[in-house]
């Protein structure tokens, strides 16, 4: 089922799509925002001012296609440029994030946007187009799709008194160890980014994956300050699990989230993630998005652990040069250049990682 159920518009006039960038980006937002938030369920990683946040804190091209019915706006899609001289040029909607494509009222406006989109791609000379959506468009230059992944969701209750009731015995007594371990759980904002970042730079570097930089999540605060923060596990004063909680409408999600493999014993994992549901239910939401995992895989069993269930993830490719799986860090061809890189130290893939993750899409 798509995320999105727009009320369609008036088709009593021609369908024009028009191309927004740099400055002009910004005023429009609050009009997009508007049109977006006519569905329910919308997670934050949808609204559009993350193309601000691409722009601030990957240091990557923004734009937007958008379609108008007479002076009526029917829909739109983001897009970023991501390039680099080391893996080329891409364009997608959207980098760092697991959901993108057109946010449109019909399939026949989805359809224009797309077919802008891939002109875009042709003038802007890049590898691909990448689309990361919920469901497949119908779209005769889209044949390229990846459907590996599944999103991980989980309907909330009322209260932590149900969601508890409804967790496995394994899963509640895991919690209670991660109690009792002498753990402390803060949240928060600017105050919490340096000991988030500090646990989220070790794991990456430790899964041998360039780290985005700092700058990405301080953006993510400035853009959302109302609807981002951090969640902080200390042993002690050591920060051992972290997390960036999304609150969207009726969604939270966590599209980034850490923890140090030496304090596993602690099961402050645990205990993190039973505080990031607890948030959510206290802000009222109705659904708690864990991201995206491959099925059958650690991080889908963790999650379903949680009583999380699948949800499809669809992302689809235009396809001009080489092969949609070269960028897969599953690739053998990097297969490498991640054992180097899980022995760097970690002071040297926090000065690396961003420079080299900003230009992979």
């Amino acid at each position: 089922m798509p995320i999105l159920q727009i009320p369609a518009a008036s088709t009593a006039h021609t369908l024009r799509v028009e191309l927004q960038s740099g400055a002009a980006l910004e005023s429009r937002i609050p009009e997009w925002e508007s049109f977006l938030l006519k569905a329910d369920d919308v997670p934050l990683s949808m609204h559009p001012a993350w193309l601000h946040v691409l722009r601030q804190g990957l240091a990557q091209v923004p734009y937007c296609l958008e379609a108008f019915t007479g002076d009526r706006l029917r829909g739109y899609l983001p897009l970023a440029f991501v390039h680099s001289w080391l893996f080329g040029r891409f364009l997608v909607s959207l980098p760092y994030l697991n959901y993108g494509g057109p946010i449109a009222d019909d399939a026949e406006v989805s359809g224009r946007l797309v077919d802008r989109a891939v002109e875009m791609a042709d003038r802007l000379n890049v590898r691909y187009l990448e689309l990361r959506d919920t469901k497949a468009l119908d779209h005769a230059a889209l044949p390229h799709q990846l459907t590996s992944k599944v999103h991980m969701r989980l309907p909330l209750p009322d209260t932590n008194d149900a969601l508890w009731k409804k967790l496995d015995a394994k899963v509640r007594n895991q919690i209670r160890k991660g109690q009792k371990s002498e753990l402390t759980v803060a949240w928060g904002g600017w105050d919490q980014l340096s000991p988030f970042y500090s646990v989220f730079a070790r794991n990456m570097r430790d899964l041998g994956t360039p780290v985005y930089g700092k700058r990405l999540f301080a953006a993510i605060l400035e853009t959302f300050p109302e609807r981002a923060e951090f969640c902080v596990v200390r042993s002690g004063k050591q920060p051992v699990a972290a997390a960036l909680l999304l609150h969207g409408w009726n969604i939270t999600e966590v599209p980034s989230a850490s923890s140090l493999r030496q304090f596993n014993h602690t099961n402050a994992n645990m205990l993190m993630y039973w505080h990031l549901l607890q948030r959510a239910i206290e802000r009222k939401q109705r659904i708690f998005d864990f991201g995206r995992s491959s099925e059958d895989g650690n991080t889908y069993r963790f999650k379903k652990q949680w009583g999380a269930s699948p949800t499809p993830a669809v992302w689809q490719y235009y396809l001009r040069k080489g092969d949609i799986n070269a960028m897969r860090p599953d690739n053998a061809r990097y297969g490498t250049m991640i054992r180097l890189w899980k022995r760097m130290p970690v002071f040297l893939t926090r000065w690396l990682g961003p420079r080299l993750v900003r230009g992979i899409p």
